[in-house]
């Protein structure tokens, strides 16, 4: 069983990450137990990234992943609650709002270079007294988050109450195996509205939501050493090659392959 930390104290100070002016990003390195961050809000924008373990975040009615190699942004003022699953190793930074950043949520692959940059900032320490160079090393840190490409690790939530029922019990067992039609009538809804609603709210049929909340789970457990066949289980796949088939059209690799590499 994995120890949660129960008060976990903030990455960096509430006054820089609430700071109008000063540096134009201060960078934090991460290393921590699972840890449990209730919702809250900064006026800078948010860079956070997994070097180990698996972040998962609740932020404008979204359910987002967060895997090792991958970071969010999260712009400023943006409400998130957050949780790390097992042991999890990371780092952060508060970026000055720009017009050049990335106006939602996204998740995207950290680049060698993105890193290598925050890494050589959070070395400094949280300071506003930085040379001409630091300055250029800080630069790169905001050109890397505005050009990176997004990735599909977000579940838009649906807001019918009914909707929101039937999706937050698939978050917590994404395995339960009952079709379409028994969602329905568990939650109250007639099929057809449920479809059609579902479709509306969220993006996706009920089907493929499902499918990306099994595969976003699938990664929570890999990263946290589950066996591939007890994963399959876990998540309704009839077999293990019909798990392995679903993970590599999505991501491309097969599960063994997800977390390989230096990240």
């Amino acid at each position: 069983m994995c120890r949660t930390e129960a008060k976990p104290l903030p990455l960096i100070n509430p006054e820089h990450a609430n700071a109008d002016g000063g540096s134009i990003a201060y960078a934090v390195i991460s290393k921590t137990h699972a840890r449990m961050t209730p919702e809250h809000s900064h006026a800078r924008g948010q860079l956070l990234a997994a070097t180990t373990g698996v972040l998962v975040l609740e932020a404008e009615q979204q359910h987002l992943l967060v895997p090792q190699g991958y970071a969010i942004w999260l712009p400023p003022f943006i409400t998130h609650a957050l949780r790390t699953s097992h042991l999890f190793n990371g780092w952060s930074a508060y970026l000055a709002p720009s017009e050049v950043l990335p106006a939602k949520t996204q998740v995207f692959p950290v680049s060698g270079l993105l890193r290598e940059a925050v890494l050589r900032a959070a070395s400094w320490g949280v300071s506003d007294q930085l040379n001409a160079a630091q300055e250029r090393v800080l630069a790169i840190v905001v050109d890397e988050v505005a050009n990176l490409p997004s990735q599909d690790f977000v579940l838009a939530m649906p807001t019918d109450r009914r909707l929101v029922k039937i999706a937050s019990a698939l978050l917590e067992n994404p395995g339960d195996p009952r079709p379409m039609q028994d969602w329905a009538t568990w939650a109250g809804i007639a099929p057809r509205s449920m479809t059609r609603h579902f479709a509306d709210e969220t993006g996706m049929s009920f089907s493929d939501w499902r499918q990306r909340a099994r595969l976003m789970r699938a990664l929570e457990l890999l990263a946290a050493g589950t066996a591939v066949t007890n994963i399959a289980l876990e998540l309704g796949y009839d077999s293990l090659s019909a798990f392995i088939a679903m993970f590599k059209r999505h991501f491309g690799v097969p599960p063994g392959q997800f977390l390989a590499g230096d990240q």
